[in-house]
């Protein structure tokens, strides 16, 4: 699935804005920064109609160079079967994971994830996929990530 356009110019001004509050020593550029930030938030409030304060402090939460995010599953297989895990947001089916915290290997996030979701304690043995979220039919997200995947 290909983002919308909205979407890639609004990722990329905040990208540009974040990156540049990181590293500006300039309270003129500062000014700047935000303003684009702002401008980042307007394009995405406009076309998802969420509260344009919402997605500022969406923005104003991450900090430093802008990297893609990190997202690990757990393929846990039992007696021929997978393991998979019911979404609070949506009800869906899918595997157990999430994101990787800071100063956290995605193989430990993984063996945390399975069992905060779901109990079961699991040692990650091999890396099976590793998929660039943009590459695949899933719904417009606000930020890059990688999709991880653990057996």
């Amino acid at each position: 699935m290909t983002i919308p356009k909205w979407l890639e110019w609004a990722r990329r001004l905040e990208s540009i804005a974040q990156s540049g509050l990181t590293y500006t020593t300039s309270p003129f550029d500062v000014e700047r920064f935000e303003a684009v930030r702002d401008l980042a938030a307007e394009i995405v409030s406009e076309y998802t109609h969420v509260d344009l304060h919402e997605i500022l402090e969406i923005y104003h939460q991450q900090s430093g160079y802008t990297t893609p995010k990190v997202d690990v599953r757990g393929v846990v297989f039992r007696d021929g079967q997978v393991l998979l895990v019911q979404e609070l947001a949506d009800g869906g089916w899918t595997l157990p994971g999430g994101w990787v915290d800071v100063n956290e290997a995605p193989s430990q996030a993984v063996e945390r994830e399975v069992w905060e979701e779901t109990g079961y304690e699991v040692k990650a043995h091999k890396l099976l996929a590793l998929y660039d979220r943009e590459g695949h039919d899933h719904p417009p997200y606000l930020f890059h990530a990688y999709k991880l995947f653990f057996r």
